[in-house]
């Protein structure tokens, strides 16, 4: 049962597309980072900001993106290019090769397509293998992960990445089970490891045990941790940067770091004068975070939980923070 990699439904909708383009405000013969590019759908209104004497580079670990952009090239007004590697890793080579960008973003997360590849795995919606790789040529896959790390490891990655209070209970009940072969095996487990009481309202019971699987599979935060200062740091005064969440532990992470990078003096306010001699180095463009307003949630309800924070890069830091 391998992985239907060129699935794509027809109607793929980029979430907060409009508003994404508005606060970045591409404009013509700039050089663009698009660091996920999934199904293309921002690097298409972006490109088409940019025109053709401006430059779109698109990054994405996933191997059914790279089939997807090379139909988007064809026909887009910019000049392009493709890098299949996770976006941690294409932000470092971009950087090694003196790339400075005018604009960045990233739309984080699983795309609809992944989702709706049944074959990929990640959706408790239906019978599939246990995958959940959005690089299909690494080794780990979802199966590997349940049916070989130890119950507490699965327990920890459980509440860290997935916020799931019955953690322990599912995670006794994965081992109980070994081997799980297919996502119906693991939600039969995570039913089995809360109680009664907790399987009804909220949602689909298993939906942050999904989520805890695949972030672990993928080493989702990790990669966001090393991206983040490898975006920013790329950019010139002026370069502007977004990135698009659909969960708190991505959007918590975004939203630190650019609240430290705008944020100026750290003195005890006891102090008469500065003597850290911090400045500013972003101006937040979305004090607060941007949501889908109804029509959109509507239209496609996958986007009702996406925050878009965007900023402006306003100096340059010598020192580093974290």
């Amino acid at each position: 049962m391998s992985a239907t990699l060129l699935h794509m439904p027809t109607d793929h909708q980029p979430v907060l597309a409009p508003e994404l383009v508005d606060l970045l405000a591409p404009a013509a013969g700039e050089t663009a980072v698009d660091c996920t590019f999934g199904g293309g759908g921002h690097a298409r209104r972006i490109a088409a900001a940019l025109g053709p004497s401006g430059a779109l580079i698109c990054v994405d670990r996933d191997p059914a993106a790279e089939a997807r952009f090379e139909r988007f090239a064809a026909e887009a007004p910019c000049r392009t290019r493709f890098l299949g590697v996770d976006f941690a890793a294409g932000l470092r080579a971009l950087r090694g090769e003196g790339i400075h960008p005018d604009v960045a973003y990233m739309d984080l997360g699983m795309s609809s397509m992944q989702v709706d590849a049944r074959e990929r795995g990640f959706s408790y919606s239906y019978d599939a293998p246990l995958d959940m790789r959005m690089d299909t040529r690494q080794g780990l896959s979802a199966a590997d992960l349940l049916n070989e790390w130890p119950e507490s490891r699965i327990a920890q990655a459980l509440r860290r990445f997935g916020e799931e209070r019955y953690a322990g209970g599912i995670a006794r009940q994965i081992v109980r089970r070994r081997p799980l072969q297919t996502t119906s095996d693991l939600v039969a487990a995570v039913k089995a490891g809360i109680p009664a009481s907790a399987r009804f309202g909220g949602g689909h019971p298993a939906k942050r045990t999904f989520q805890a699987i695949r972030i672990a599979v993928n080493g989702e935060l990790d990669s966001l941790d090393d991206a983040l200062p490898s975006a920013w740091k790329m950019l010139p005064i002026g370069g502007r940067f977004a990135a698009i969440s659909f969960h708190s532990l991505e959007d918590r992470r975004v939203k630190r770091f650019l609240a430290d990078r705008a944020r100026g003096c750290v003195c005890p306010p006891e102090l008469p004068i500065c003597a850290c001699g911090r400045e500013p180095e972003a101006e937040l463009l979305t004090r607060r975070a941007v949501a889908p307003g109804a029509e959109e949630i509507a239209a496609n309800p996958r986007s009702k939980s996406a925050h878009l924070r965007v900023a402006v890069k306003i100096a340059e830091n010598d020192g580093e923070r974290p």
